[in-house]
C-alpha cells in the first residue's frame, strides 16, 4: 500500500503549522520552504483543509494559516481524508460493479488487504497531530537512534 504525496504532504504541512504557529498565522510560503513543497500545491491542499475546518486563514499583513482546532483534537486520518486521499489497500473500488479480478468476484486476498486498510485507518484515527509533533509516535528510527546513543543519554538531548 502506498500513500500518495497528497496525504503525506498535507500531514507534513499540518505538523509544520502546528510546530511553528505559536498562536500566530503562518504564511504558506514559509511552510513550503521548510518542507520543500510547491507553494501552489500547498495552496490546493490548504483550500481542502480549510473547507473541512482543519485550518483557518487570516488575511492581510501578517496573515497566513492557523490550526482550526487544537492539535490534540486533530486526527491524522482526518487530515488525509480532507485532501481526498483514500485509505485503502485493495485494488478494487468499494461498490464497484466489478471485483478485484475484473470480473464480478473478489481476489483470494481481498479480505486480507481490506482488513489491512481498516487497521491503517484505525491507527491514523488514533494518532493526533499533537502525538506527531511531540514525537509520541516512535518508529524504528527512534530505536536506531537510541541504540547508537550512550546509555546515560536521552533521545531529547
Amino acid at each position: 500500500m502506498k500513500l500518495s504525496t497528497k496525504g503525506r504532504y498535507a500531514v507534513m504541512a499540518m505538523a509544520d503549522l502546528a510546530k511553528n504557529s505559536a498562536g500566530k498565522p503562518v504564511p504558506l510560503a514559509d511552510i513550503a520552504a521548510r518542507q520543500e513543497i510547491s507553494l501552489s500545491y500547498l495552496e490546493q491542499l490548504f483550500a481542502r483543509l480549510r473547507r473541512r475546518g482543519l485550518v483557518r486563514s487570516v488575511r492581510g499583513p501578517g496573515g497566513g494559516y492557523l490550526l482550526g482546532q487544537p492539535m490534540e483534537d486533530t486526527r491524522i486520518a482526518d487530515i488525509i481524508q480532507a485532501v481526498d486521499e483514500p485509505i485503502r489497500a485493495t485494488r478494487c473500488l468499494p461498490g464497484a460493479p466489478k471485483g478485484c479480478t475484473g470480473l464480478n468476484g473478489r481476489c483470494i486476498t481481498h479480505d486480507l488487504w481490506e482488513e489491512l486498510g481498516n487497521h491503517i485507518h484505525l491507527f491514523l484515527s488514533a494518532v493526533s497531530l499533537a502525538d506527531v509533533c511531540e514525537r509520541r509516535v516512535l518508529g524504528s528510527s527512534c530505536t536506531i537512534t537510541r541504540k547508537s546513543m550512550p546509555a546515560n543519554a536521552t533521545a531529547a538531548e
